[in-house]
C-alpha cells in the first residue's frame, strides 16, 4: 500500500486546476468560434437583450429567430435579432 503525502495531494490539486483552466479556455474558444458564424449562445443573447429565458423561448416558438439545437444547447442566428427589430418599427 502507497502512503499518499502533502506533496502528492499538492501535485494532484495543480493539475486538476491545470486541467480546469483548460477546459475553460477551450469552452471559451468554442463559443467565440461559434459567434463568428453568425451564431450566439443563448445566455448572451438574454444577456445582450436584457430579456428572460422564457421570452428566447417566445420567439424560438414563434419562429422570429431562427435557431439550432446543438448538444442540447440552442444557438440563435444574430441577423434574425437584426429583423427582429426592424420588423418592431413598421
Amino acid at each position: 500500500m502507497d502512503i499518499i503525502t502533502k506533496k502528492d495531494l499538492d501535485i494532484l490539486r495543480d493539475q486538476i486546476i491545470s486541467d480546469i483552466g483548460n477546459l475553460l479556455d477551450s469552452k471559451q474558444a468554442e463559443s467565440k468560434a461559434v459567434e463568428e458564424f453568425g451564431w450566439m449562445r443563448s445566455k448572451a443573447i438574454r444577456k445582450a437583450l436584457n430579456i428572460s429565458a422564457s421570452t428566447l423561448q417566445n420567439l424560438r416558438i414563434t419562429g422570429k429567430i431562427r435557431f439550432k439545437k446543438i448538444l442540447g444547447s440552442y444557438y440563435y442566428n444574430k441577423e434574425d435579432l437584426g429583423h427582429l427589430f426592424d420588423d418592431e418599427r413598421e
